[in-house]
Parts: C-alpha cells; structure tokens; sequence
C-alpha cells in the first residue's frame, strides 16, 4: 500500500507530526463522545432497573402479609384474583 506524498515527504525529512489532523480529531472527539453517551445510558438503565427491582420486593412482602392475613381470616389464601371467589381444599 503505498503512503501519499506528504508522509512520504515528512519520513524523508525525519519530520514527526505534532498533532493529527482536525478531520482526525474530530472523529476521534466524535467516538469518545458516543461511547461516553453509552455509558451513560447504560447507567441509567442500570439504575432504573435496580428501582424497579426494588420495587418488585416491596410488593412481594406486601403481598406475603397480604396473604397470611387472610390465611387467618378465611383459612386460606388460594383466591381467584378475578372473582375473588375463595378455593377452600376439603379434607380427605
């Protein structure tokens, strides 16, 4: 692959680039940018999702006292959540 002249003319002088180029630099800016973006988001999914969980838990115990209430109320919580109708189990 051959270079273009300008790098071929600076390696013949032993002249090193200071800087890359503002087109170079750009891109550069522009891919640090968008993964920092990411990151960001990924973040704040992760602390979305982290409240959600949590949030999960919460309703969970909730609904385990709920339950033992009316295990003690109606000796059993076997209940259709649509109807409300209770399932009593007989005894055999």
């Amino acid at each position: 692959m051959a270079k273009n002249t300008s790098t071929k003319i600076k390696e013949l002088k032993g002249i090193k680039p200071e800087k890359v180029s503002e087109k170079h630099l750009e891109q550069i800016q522009e891919a640090v940018s968008e993964i920092n973006k990411t990151y960001l988001e990924l973040g704040r999914i992760a602390a979305t999702q982290h409240a959600h969980l949590h949030n999960v838990t919460v309703k969970q115990n909730a609904l385990n006292e709920l339950q033992d209430e009316l295990t003690k109320e109606y000796g059993t919580n076997d209940i259709d959540i649509n109807t409300g109708v209770i399932n009593h189990v007989e005894s055999v």
